[in-house]
């Protein structure tokens, strides 16, 4: 079972989403037509077949617009999903709802992209040693939940950032002079606990 990320992660993500989305004040077009006193109780469905992941960011969206909507999951982080597939169900102000949609459904859809994409690439390899991993070849400031959507996607993560360990490149060994020295300079530099590629 894929453990969730904490809220305190996601949080700063979902709201520089929403505080983007929100621009310079409100959702205008739900205000104009939608009554303050308004409720609703909406079904999230997936579109596609696919692996879920981001759930969570989705119930923060909506939470960080209105803590009183009531939101159910409904569907597992790294599940198989099929075509109008339950994943969520959230109720209450129809205008919180309509405010907090566009944000949380981006990042689903974007992280259950990744699960997805990484579930296939691990069915290829089923059956073999082979170990589908990834690198920090991420967007910035998305690292933790693009890496997250692979381990929904049955992959793993080398390395999370510069300081997990020593990885000499091409680029070091040309700057080092040489394969030796680079392995050299590198040894005398980790510490007991750093591990040297």
């Amino acid at each position: 079972m894929l453990a969730s990320l904490p809220d305190i992660m996601l949080e700063p993500l979902v709201r520089a989403g929403l505080l983007e989305d929100l621009g310079r004040g409100a959702d205008v077009t739900t205000n104009a037509l939608i009554g303050p006193d308004d409720k609703v109780r909406v079904v999230v469905r997936s579109r596609v077949a696919g692996v879920l992941a981001g759930l969570d960011l989705v119930r923060l969206s909506f939470h960080l617009i209105d803590p009183s909507l009531r939101f159910e999951r409904c569907a597992a982080e790294g599940a198989s999903i099929a075509p109008q597939d339950v994943v969520a169900v959230v109720e209450g102000s129809a205008r919180s709802v309509l405010t907090g949609e566009r944000v949380g459904l981006n990042f689903v859809s974007h992280l259950s992209g990744i699960a997805t994409a990484t579930a296939e690439i691990v069915r290829s390899v089923q059956g073999t040693k082979a170990q589908i991993c990834c690198t920090r070849k991420t967007l910035p400031g998305f690292r933790a939940i693009q890496k997250y959507a692979v381990r929904a996607g049955g992959g793993i993560s080398h390395r999370m950032g510069l300081d997990d360990a020593i990885l000499i490149k091409d680029n070091h060994i040309a700057l080092a002079g040489s394969i030796q020295n680079a392995v050299e300079r590198a040894r005398a530099y980790a510490g007991h606990m750093t591990k040297i590629e």
